[in-house]
């Protein structure tokens, strides 16, 4: 149906206006009887609707004043001949024509339009003063008869424009319309490719656009970007010998560039298909970090540089979710991380003294990431701040990233001094030095490659991790891991290569979360009213396959059961199998949802009846959102820190009754809290009383706290005796 473009301002505002690589305009005369103008404008359209690139056409028809005294309306009118067209030939709504009705623009309004008009439509009956006005004399003019002759094959840049403008606002079928109807006249550049290829990707397209990336590197051979993209679907996708074959490829094309090296080498998949891959993976990565250690060298400046850049592309991100202790992996990776970097900024590997405390004796702490806004990696990080003692310390900020939002002012807010440095590891790492820092601590490291990078160097005299990515970080320049009585096993030094501090509890005053009240109902999410409904919502590189017979375990002795998957699609061939190990059908059972906001993953919260946490690597942040919505919790603890989160949140929570001690167990619990209603409500019931012993715990703000002094002030110490 037409839409109404009506300027009151003295500028046409473009955005507003679905504007095409081919745009067509016209001035009918309204002030001719009804059916003279419905005829006319009826066939020109009826020409639109059956034109072959029609997907790219839009028609602006010119609604002049002297309408306003006409008894015509020209959206019933419009609307009217595309209903009749549709019901006529049978048409979907995908072939309706793009309309936008113009209103009484002014002069500065049709100079800011007419440069994206490519054509006048001619008409027997035209409004000749609005076309003389508008001074579109020297667009040119096609008649009715020669509407089909116009294609985009004349405007081919302008399909590009387009596509590029569609993907950026995230509208991926337009412009793949759009990238694909230039691609059959000419070959695109290395970028369309690249978006081509994204587009088809959020769209689950994988194949194609691991097609489209193929096709792209054939014209552009030595185009990095291309390559680089074309491992990282496939790796993503859960191709990873074809992502390891085609690192080999770019390699040997691209020898100079190192970050090829390290996806030959290091590649590592997201899934697994079964124990003996994950064994598998696990030696090749040790003989392959091997063989990579011994063919870097570092010896020529190029060298450096290309080493530097290639890990400023590449994290080994996947490598602790092999589930084995990976502290020596790790450490050796991290060296080769360490040794890059001091060979790039050799002046920022050196140990620093303690700065001495000034007039004002408070300590300054440093908190540095790429994600201080809505991440579930850094989000706790706030109760750290909120509660930190300001009288005895200064905080400073320091975000690399560059997608703020309201958690982004909250750090602002809690902070001494916010730093906002986006994407310039230079220019941070010297601000970091100029603040004199006593201790600077890292949220997290392992999430993004910059970081890695700058936990690699020596910034401050004292360098802490914590939890945010709960693994060690293996690198000489990080002194002490921050992380939790709760979530440490006994042997908890052992995974470490940094001194391991245990502060109390879950270590975090983690915010209770704002879950608000349900709105929604099972219906909106196609889910069944007499489901019991388990939610299965980890990241799929959490789930190893030696566990999925758990969930067709539970399915034979909860009939009725459905297990929804947010974001589990690349598990759907192994559950599959293990279903039909024991003769289910898994799609019986196994959802596969897209949730596309946060209220609405929260609403799935609320209509779940069971929360079924993973082995060996629990759930965090989605742990304490399930706390938060009172949904019971089946979680077994696992080995590792990473395997404790669930278990450690529930201790503190005092609602110990769904902890398992194996997977036998995990089973009973989940099938018991399936069939059994009313032990489920007391449960929940229980999780709504106690939430208070879980969020904002401040103990563990005074440990940090007392961490932080005893650190600094033997630090100064020692440096007092040095000197004496």
């Amino acid at each position: 149906m037409p839409s109404n473009i009506d300027e009151t301002d003295n500028h046409m505002d473009l955005a507003t206006l679905n504007l095409k690589p081919l745009n067509l305009l016209i001035f009918p005369d309204w002030n001719q009887p009804e059916e003279s103008v419905y005829l006319e404008l009826e066939q020109i359209i009826r020409s639109l609707v059956s034109h072959p690139d029609r997907d790219f056409l839009t028609i602006l028809i010119y609604v002049s004043e002297s309408l306003e005294n006409s008894d015509l309306d020209a959206h019933l009118i419009l609307s009217a001949i595309v209903m009749n067209l549709f019901m006529e030939e049978d048409l979907d709504t995908s072939c309706e024509p793009e309309i936008i009705l113009l209103e009484n623009l002014n002069r500065s309004q049709w100079l800011d339009i007419l440069p994206h008009i490519q054509y006048r439509i001619k008409l027997n009956a035209e409004n000749h003063q609005a076309i003389a006005d508008s001074g579109i004399t020297l667009i040119p003019v096609v008649e009715q008869e020669q509407l089909s002759d116009i294609t985009v094959d004349s405007q081919v840049s302008r399909l590009i424009d387009f596509g590029n403008a569609l993907y950026r606002q995230g509208r991926y079928e337009a412009a793949i319309k759009h990238y694909q109807r230039f691609l059959v006249s000419q070959i695109g550049d290395i970028e369309l490719y690249g978006n081509l290829s994204e587009c088809l990707r959020n769209l689950n397209r994988i194949e194609e656009a691991i097609a489209i990336l193929e096709s792209g590197i054939r014209n552009y051979p030595t185009a990095g970007q291309l390559h680089f993209q074309l491992i990282k679907v496939c790796q993503q996708n859960g191709r990873t010998q074809k992502a390891i074959l085609s690192a080999e490829k770019a390699m040997q094309i691209l020898p100079n560039e190192y970050v090829f090296q390290l996806f030959k080498h290091l590649t590592l998949p997201i899934i697994y298909n079964t124990l003996d891959e994950i064994q598998f993976y696990k030696k090749r990565f040790v003989q392959e970090l091997k063989n990579l250690i011994q063919q870097t060298s570092l010896r020529t400046p190029q060298n450096k540089i290309n080493a530097f850049r290639g890990f400023s592309s590449f994290t080994n991100f996947y490598l602790a979710y092999q589930a084995h202790n990976v502290v020596e992996s790790q450490s050796k990776y991290a060296n080769l991380v360490h040794q890059v970097m001091a060979a790039n900024y050799p002046q920022w590997v050196q140990a620093r003294s303690m700065p001495p405390l000034l007039k004002n004796c408070k300590i300054r702490v440093g908190y540095i990431s790429s994600y201080l806004h809505s991440y579930s990696g850094t989000l706790w990080l706030t109760g750290w701040l909120r509660y930190a003692d300001t009288k005895h310390f200064e905080i400073y900020c320091y975000y690399t990233g560059n997608d703020p939002d309201p958690i982004t002012e909250q750090f602002r807010q809690y902070s001494t001094e916010f730093r906002h440095i986006p994407y310039n590891l230079e220019a941070v790492c010297q601000q970091i030095i100029d603040d004199k820092l006593h201790i600077l601590v890292f949220p997290e490291i392992g999430m993004d490659a910059a970081t890695i990078q700058i936990a690699a160097l020596r910034l401050a005299p004292v360098q802490c991790s914590a939890w945010g990515h709960p693994v060690t970080s293996g690198l000489p320049t990080i002194d002490y891991f921050i992380s939790s009585e709760l979530m440490e096993p006994e042997d908890g030094q052992l995974h470490y290569s940094e001194t391991l501090i245990k502060l109390p509890n879950i270590g975090v005053a983690y915010p209770k979360p704002i879950v608000g009240q349900l709105t929604q109902t099972r219906s909106d999410f196609d889910l069944r009213e007499d489901a019991i409904i388990y939610l299965c919502c980890q990241a799929p590189f959490k789930y190893l396959p030696q566990y999925d017979f758990i969930l067709a375990e539970i399915a034979s002795r909860v009939p009725q059961a459905q297990f929804i998957f947010p974001r589990g699609e690349l598990l759907r061939e192994r559950l599959k199998r293990a279903f039909a190990a024991i003769n289910l059908d898994s799609e019986d059972y196994c959802l596969f949802r897209t949730i596309p906001t946060r209220q609405d993953y929260i609403a799935i919260n609320f209509i779940s009846d069971v929360f079924l946490d993973t082995f060996t690597w629990s759930g965090g942040n989605t742990s304490l959102e399930a706390i938060a919505c009172n949904l019971p919790i089946v979680t077994c603890p696992g080995e590792f820190m990473r395997g404790l989160h669930t278990y450690s949140f529930l201790k503190m929570l005092g609602v110990t009754d769904t902890i398992a001690k194996n997977e036998a167990e995990y089973i009973e619990i989940a099938v018991k809290l399936g069939r059994d209603s009313k032990w489920r409500q007391d449960i929940a019931q229980r999780m709504s009383q106690r939430q208070g012993n879980l969020f904002d715990d401040r103990v563990c703000v005074t440990g940090l706290e007392s961490f932080y002094q005893k650190v600094v002030l033997e630090k100064l110490e020692c440096y007092s005796n040095s000197i004496a």
